[in-house]
């Protein structure tokens, strides 16, 4: 076991994250550029196909899956996935919908997965309201003896969520943010997830000294790109500390250094 986190960005909301000795998946998508799929009168449509396929990734320990409910989460392929690894966690009604060995966590529940603890924190998929359109969606916190904090944030889209977080948790090390101001049809094109500006706010809330994001490409709902987080990072004055991937690359971070 050693004291960083190494995390391989796959595309869209899925990455890997190796760390305390296990391999954690967070929001598998694997289906093919192209790829519609998602209600009929809002249909997702995939722009790149991922860098990786779950055979370039097992063994895998657990999904980190923030919720089942959109296809831009979890896809036809990750769907399969899902259906065949030993642990999932994910919401509580997800669990229900999934079964299998999917095991819900209200927020606040803590698991161990070995040696590392995973904390279930709340998340809001859109402004307030949402939930009863959008659905329950929930984030994650890992942390163990001597390895680096980290939050997971899922599709949340408020920052009154990541307050409560950081002072319910404290600060982390290492903050994987979804953002790219997802949008639909729904609430009238209002951000789903974290806007670029607000990925700086969150950053800020939880004192995170390392920053990755996810869900800012591969799909054509996602409006904010790379540009526009390293945009938003560097005006903030805080560009040193976002890490910005591309499909397939992969960083290791430690507490207070990456490479």
């Amino acid at each position: 076991m050693t004291d960083e986190l190494r995390l391989t960005f796959v595309g869209g909301p899925t990455a890997l994250l190796e760390i305390g000795g296990k391999r954690l998946l967070t929001d598998p998508t694997f289906s093919p550029a192209g790829a519609k799929e998602g209600a009929p009168d809002r249909p997702l449509t995939k722009t790149e196909a991922p860098a990786l396929q779950p055979a370039d990734l097992e063994p895998i320990d657990a999904v980190l899956l923030s919720h089942d409910q959109h296809a831009d989460n979890l896809d036809a392929a990750g769907r399969e996935l899902v259906g065949r690894l030993l642990l999932t966690l994910t919401t509580v009604s997800g669990a229900r919908r999934l079964g299998g060995t999917a095991q819900g966590l209200p927020p606040w529940a803590a698991i161990s997965v070995g040696g590392l603890e995973v904390i279930s924190v709340p998340a809001q998929h859109g402004p307030p309201g949402c939930e009863g359109i959008t659905g329950d969606v929930i984030g994650f916190v890992l942390r163990g003896k001597g390895l680096p904090s980290v939050y997971v944030s899922g599709d949340n889209a408020s920052l009154d969520q990541v307050r409560l977080i950081a002072r319910r948790v404290g600060q982390v090390d290492v903050a994987v943010l979804f953002a790219g101001a997802a949008r639909t049809s729904l609430f009238d094109g209002a951000p789903l997830t974290l806007t670029s500006e607000a990925a700086v706010e969150a950053t800020r809330m939880l004192g995170a000294q390392h920053v990755v994001p996810l869900h800012i490409r591969g799909w054509e709902h996602f409006t904010e790109g790379p540009d526009a987080i390293r945009k938003a990072f560097a005006n903030a004055g805080l560009g040193e500390r976002l890490h910005v991937l591309e499909p397939g690359e992969s960083i290791t971070i430690r507490r207070g250094t990456a490479r």
